[in-house]
């Protein structure tokens, strides 16, 4: 894959070494297998992927790589740049400015806008409503445009989808930047509707099978699906994409669900079921498989705690955090400022949306044993500064340079 230059402050001289050290012993990416870091009194278990994809590497590089080749020029971000307030903040004491909010209201108005300005383009990307009133400005989107690859690659399949008739039902959170910007661009060439979960998705069936009042579905998923949308007509033939970052297992289950849905609405067999469903592969991007298939692989470690690392508005971190959960305590944090002590944590509730603090986090025992992830688009750095604080408690155990020595 292509190399970005990325500011040497999200680097780790500790986790790129263990990084290059897997990659040389595993080119194929088949074993997903953590990476013990053995400090002696401390075992921490490192996933075998996690940290930035190809797809925030990109957008950090184009992002100040735009600011040190436009000195004095106005820069702003559409929205969040990305999931991490680390780097948000560093785009903003460089002077970027924001001009929405994560859910899309308006922080400074387009019409203060001229076409000397610069605007950046998440990696989420962004809805053609507003690319279109940035171009009308006169602003040239498509020279700062970071968004990734891989959610564009989302809406080629789209687009596909809708050619051969297919409503496209969209698996992802409504609001999310991502969502917005995808379903944008699906409705624009077929009836679209999102669908949240399974729990929604299995209304979703109801409609589809005749069991609910069509006059329902306007209520139920109100903004959810395209202007025009018929119920009686446009679910016959549907086909599931979905946001980049949701559970792998769920957007499964999901499109798993619908097609045997299909099938029994219209007396199909799986050799003719594409009549009604379309054949779409999955549409996560490779860094979300890899690292929720390394948290997988992690969590068939003895492990007295689970670690997450990442920002909580983060999709693809809250994800892992959901994996961890399943299996043993889980304290998901955006910093290592988060370990106030050896005994208190303040960590994250994503379900709720609330910090709680917790004491006592850490056993009381020897050796203790930490499994540690983070979300694509946290900084290397910020997991070594909590490897760091970890180890800190622990004084009898190897220093971060002795383990960092290890893997070179």
């Amino acid at each position: 894959m292509k190399s970005f230059d990325v500011p040497i402050v999200y680097r780790s001289p500790l986790i790129s070494a263990v990084k290059r050290m897997r990659k040389e012993q595993d080119r194929m990416k088949r074993d997903f297998s953590p990476t013990l870091l053995d400090f002696g009194t401390l075992k921490i278990y490192l996933a075998r992927h996690f940290g930035f994809c190809y797809g925030v590497e990109n957008a950090i590089d184009i992002a100040f790589r735009t600011i040190e080749e436009n000195e004095g020029k106005r820069i702003y971000l559409l929205s969040e740049m990305i999931h991490n307030p680390q780097v948000n903040a560093d785009l903003k004491a460089n002077g970027v400015e924001f001009l929405q909010d994560n859910l899309g209201r308006q922080i400074i108005p387009f019409e203060q806008l001229t076409a000397d300005d610069i605007v950046l383009i998440p990696a989420f990307g962004t809805t053609l409503d507003i690319e279109k009133k940035l171009k009308d400005i006169g602003i040239q989107v498509e020279n700062y445009n970071t968004t990734c690859p891989f959610v564009e690659k989302v809406w080629n399949r789209s687009e596909v989808i809708a050619k051969n008739q297919y409503t496209i039902i969209i698996h992802g959170k409504p609001n999310h930047e991502e969502t917005r910007a995808t379903f944008s661009h699906a409705s624009v060439n077929a009836p679209s509707i999102v669908v949240r979960d399974m729990e929604q998705t299995r209304e979703l069936a109801k409609y589809i099978l005749g069991e609910k009042p069509v006059e329902q579905f306007y209520v139920e998923f109100k903004n959810q699906y395209s202007q025009g949308f018929d119920v009686s007509r446009h679910l016959e033939r549907i086909g599931v994409v979905n946001q980049t970052t949701m559970l792998a297992s769920d957007t499964q289950d999901i499109a798993d669900f619908l097609k045997q849905v299909m099938a029994k609405k219209y007396g199909l067999t799986e050799d003719n079921v594409k009549e009604r469903f379309a054949d779409t592969r999955d549409t996560l991007c490779y860094a979300t498989n890899d690292n929720q298939t390394s948290v997988t692989g992690m969590l068939n470690t003895n492990a007295d705690i689970a670690i997450v690392v990442g920002g909580y508005n983060s999709s693809n971190t809250s994800h892992l955090v959901e994996l961890c959960e399943d299996k043993l305590s889980t304290f998901f944090i955006n910093s290592e400022d988060k370990i106030l002590s050896a005994q208190t944590i303040m960590h994250f509730d994503f379900h709720t949306n609330t910090e709680l603090i917790t004491e006592n986090y850490l056993p009381n025992k020897q050796p203790v044993s930490i499994l540690i992830t983070s979300g694509a688009s946290c900084p290397d750095a910020l997991v070594e500064g909590v490897i760091k604080k970890l180890a800190g408690f622990y004084p009898a155990s190897k220093s971060i340079e002795e383990i960092t020595a290890q893997f070179q």
